[in-house]
């Protein structure tokens, strides 16, 4: 499939590259202005994708943008309008999106679904924000099987203590 929508992955992650301490933690860790980034982004773009543990982790739909939870779970439904549980595959779901008028979507996390449509080489860019934290262990942003070859295009200080960088990814 040649896409023509961009896929943008949105993370915080700590100085020692965690994205949490475990699947249950929430990112309640980052600073206002990590937070207003997000919200920024992620209505922007109009959609965001994300895991069921994000999603679970989180609580509840984002407003103002399309949620899309990916989850092998099939008992899974929402009647929210803004609220969309899938078992697609990253490809057919991204085809999908296109077709109803996307040209970008943040994908949200967490590792297991970075790593989905990192394996299926669908990342355009990645945005992270560097918090000033360590946390010793928890969550990557990928699996261990995952090896990228990365171009920095920004990095500018967020907030008071946190910087966010911007890298496109190399096909």
């Amino acid at each position: 499939m040649k896409k023509n929508i961009k896929i943008t992955l949105l993370m915080a992650i700590t100085l020692d590259g965690r994205i949490a301490k475990d699947t249950d933690h929430c990112a309640d860790w980052t600073e206002k202005a990590d937070k207003k980034l997000f919200v920024h982004m992620t209505r922007e773009a109009g959609v965001l994708i994300m895991g069921s543990k994000t999603y679970d982790t989180i609580g509840r739909p984002l407003p103002k943008r399309k949620n899309i939870v990916l989850t092998r779970d099939k008992t899974r439904v929402s009647e929210h309008p803004d609220l969309e549980f899938t078992d697609e595959s990253p490809q057919k779901l991204l085809e999908r999106l296109e077709k109803e008028g996307y040209q970008e979507v943040i994908l949200a996390g967490g590792q297991k679904i970075n790593t989905l449509f990192a394996q299926a080489k669908l990342i355009d860019e990645i945005v992270v924000t560097v918090a000033p934290l360590i946390f010793g262990f928890g969550l990557s942003l990928f699996d261990e099987s995952i090896v990228m070859d990365l171009e920095l295009k920004q990095v500018e200080p967020l907030g008071e203590n946190s910087i966010m960088a911007r890298y496109k990814v190399k096909k």
